[in-house]
């Protein structure tokens, strides 16, 4: 449905879509995050684990579909694996569970993007998203993956797409599978640098 270079441009594209996204409050969950934020400063010697800082808290049913949605967006290939391979799902779910005034806007969101799929799915087919077949989740999905295009009844599933999609991207190219997928070579030490290649440059019309 989605290919890698398509996924790049959203993320550079990203921005254009947060004051949409603001517009929407964050609803409480009985699932909600109760810690609080803004503490000490993290050691930055030590190596943390998801989970480490605030507890997740993604039921396990909640994180089978974010796996499912995150590998519809970045499915595998000959290059590099999916999203839920690389870790995205806890990468989402430290997203969504942390303490901070952003992530809980956000988690209102992705939970209504949630409940909103299952709801699409038990209409259409009568079974749960998970259980759809690879098609048909493409379907739901393909009518949600553009705000510019998206029904005005669905206007709201679409900004949440925008969203997830985001995550997901942020998530999977923030790791070294990803990093590698990108061809980035930053932090890598050299003799010299002599500026972007050319037909980068080309691409994104710059001088």
């Amino acid at each position: 449905m989605i290919d890698r270079r398509t996924t790049v441009k959203w993320m550079l594209a990203a921005s254009a879509a947060w004051p949409l996204l603001r517009r929407r409050a964050a609803r409480a969950e009985a699932s909600a995050v109760s810690v609080q934020g803004y503490g000490t400063d993290p050691n930055l010697l030590t190596v943390y684990h998801p989970g480490d800082l605030w507890p997740l808290t993604l039921t396990p049913d909640q994180r089978r579909l974010a796996a499912i949605l995150a590998d519809l967006i970045i499915p595998a290939d000959e290059s590099s694996p999916s999203a839920s391979a690389a870790g995205v799902v806890e990468f989402i779910d430290e997203w969504v569970s942390a303490p901070y005034p952003r992530h809980q806007r956000d988690r209102g969101i992705v939970l209504d993007g949630f409940k909103w799929l299952e709801t699409e799915a038990i209409r259409r087919s009568g079974t749960a998203f998970a259980e759809l077949g690879a098609t048909d989740q493409h379907a739901i999905c393909d009518e949600i993956c553009d705000v510019s295009r998206a029904a005005d009844a669905k206007r709201d599933a679409a900004r949440f797409f925008a969203l997830y999609r985001d995550v997901t991207a942020g998530g999977f190219y923030s790791t070294p599978v990803g990093r590698k997928d990108l061809g980035y070579i930053g932090n890598v030490p050299q003799a010299r640098f002599d500026g972007p290649p050319p037909e980068l440059l080309r691409k994104l019309n710059l001088p």
